[in-house]
């Protein structure tokens, strides 16, 4: 499925190191550039490698969804059912150790490289699953739950760099896109899987132990797919990179790659990616696009996309919706909206899926406001369409393109690291959301709380559109000479 791993000799000079990187003819770059960049790369040498990428984000969205119907039953055959803090620690501790994960996934990422990255993230998912399987207390519950989390916090920002990595630019944002469907398929199959919970004593460590098969899945696959080109290049490892670029784009766009990587050389000479540092991220030229990012995931987040997910039940139960249909409501909503924007990724663009997203969100978040005015059964109709609405708009372009877009503005250079603290904005407005909502809806009312959330997606517009900048079709390198002057 994924190709052999060969050395075999092409047509093609190889470059012994890369201090050779500049030894192209320049009048063989002229005539040949031209040639291969009216021609696309074919999507099928590159699609298994990215395939098995997304099994990560399979498993951050089983994981997040995997305690929700099971949650009685563990709390109860552990003892501390009617605890609400116990409760609320089996899913925050996954959080925590995502946060943690995710922190320091650029460092991991850029230090062993892409492939064992995601390897590395299998390991925790596969012990930590185990671990909260066998379970006899609620001590070693939140253990194995830390230790998932902590491979969840790793595996989507190296996922998100790999895919952006290796994904021919014509097809990045359909690719992109994966990771939102492997995420909502994630969440449907632990939705699927908990359902005999409640008919079946001690299913819920059934329900754990089947994530340990797909953690497995993607620990071997990686021992199959290609390394990052582009992180090999950036480790002086010229002919490697050669090699995987022939693997993924096919031996005909090697050269003109491998071209388009050297072009960055004058720009970033005698700088390499270990070298980062935090401070380095939020001063100088590259603070601009990482503060585009950071602010990208905080308005994700402060959209009220959560709060809608952690509401709806309620909302359908008063509509007299029982609670396993109403996730299937919402999961077909999510899954549908993840599907036409990978359709539409490539063909309108990032910019224009995330304007009409957020201005939908807000759309929809004013009419779940409006519904409280209104008499039943009216009310129950419109809010119950508003979630759904919601949902479908966030899918749309809000949850799928951010972490699409950040590494392709991201310089090569600091791409990892800065995926690495964007994410962990991500995780950090996440976790306060998640605590303070419910206080918020009781202070301030559903009218006024979602209200607010609507003036957040209207933020969102007006920043999205005189910040941010359409990456379709370009190449990773064409956007980062676009976004980052010389120095």
């Amino acid at each position: 499925m994924f190709g052999h791993y060969r050395e075999a000799a092409t047509t093609y000079k190889r470059m012994p190191s890369r201090d050779d990187r500049h030894q192209f003819d320049v009048e063989e770059e002229s005539g040949e550039d031209l040639e291969l960049e009216s021609t696309n790369p074919s999507w099928k040498l590159s699609f298994p490698h990215v395939l098995a990428a997304t099994i990560t984000s399979f498993l951050f969205g089983y994981h997040l969804g995997v305690v929700n119907e099971p949650l009685e039953s563990i709390s109860s055959d552990l003892g501390f059912k009617g605890n609400t803090m116990a409760e609320g620690l089996v899913v925050s501790t996954c959080l925590g150790g995502a946060f943690l994960g995710c922190l320091v996934s650029g460092w991991i990422a850029d230090g062993i490289g892409r492939r064992r990255a995601f390897q590395l993230c299998a390991i925790p998912m596969i012990i930590g699953a185990a671990i909260s399987a066998s379970s006899k207390s609620l001590l070693g519950m939140l253990l194995g739950r830390l230790l998932v989390g902590t491979g969840m916090g790793l595996g989507p920002p190296v996922a998100s760099l790999y895919v952006a990595e290796v994904s021919p630019a014509h097809v990045r944002g359909t690719y992109g896109s994966f990771i939102q469907i492997s995420t909502c398929l994630g969440l449907t199959g632990a939705l699927f899987i908990g359902i005999p919970v409640k008919e079946i004593v001690g299913w819920w460590r059934v329900c754990f132990w089947a994530s340990t098969l797909p953690a497995a899945i993607l620990a071997l696959a990686m021992m199959f797919c290609a390394e990052s080109p582009h992180w090999l290049y950036k480790k002086g490892r010229t002919v490697e990179a050669e090699m995987e670029f022939e693997r993924i784009l096919g031996e005909s766009h090697v050269k003109f790659a491998i071209l388009e990587l050297s072009k960055l050389d004058n720009r970033v000479e005698d700088q390499d990616a270990d070298t980062v540092t935090l401070s380095e991220l939020f001063y100088g030229r590259h603070v601009k696009v990482v503060l585009i990012g950071s602010t990208l995931f905080a308005l994700q987040q402060l959209s009220g996309i959560n709060a809608v997910f952690y509401f709806s039940s309620t909302v359908f139960k008063r509509a007299g919706v029982p609670s396993d249909i109403a996730n299937v409501f919402v999961g077909f909503a999510n899954l549908t909206g993840s599907i036409v924007a990978m359709l539409l990724m490539d063909k309108l663009g990032r910019k224009v899926l995330l304007l009409w997203s957020f201005f939908g969100m807000a759309v929809s978040m004013f009419i779940q406001a409006a519904s409280s005015y209104l008499p039943n059964p009216w009310a129950e109709y419109l809010s119950v369409g508003g979630i759904l609405l919601v949902v479908l708009a966030f899918a749309l372009g809000a949850g799928p393109v951010p972490g699409l877009l950040l590494p392709e503005i991201f310089p090569s250079r600091i791409r990892a690291k800065a995926m690495a603290v964007c994410m962990s904005v991500h995780w950090v407005i996440n976790f306060f959301v998640g605590l303070l909502f419910l206080q918020l809806l009781d202070q301030l009312g559903p009218q006024l709380l979602y209200s607010l959330f609507a003036t957040s997606c209207l933020v969102a517009v007006v920043y999205v559109k005189r910040n941010v900048m359409e990456t379709k079709g370009k190449t990773l390198q064409e956007i980062e000479i676009a976004l980052l002057p010389p120095e």
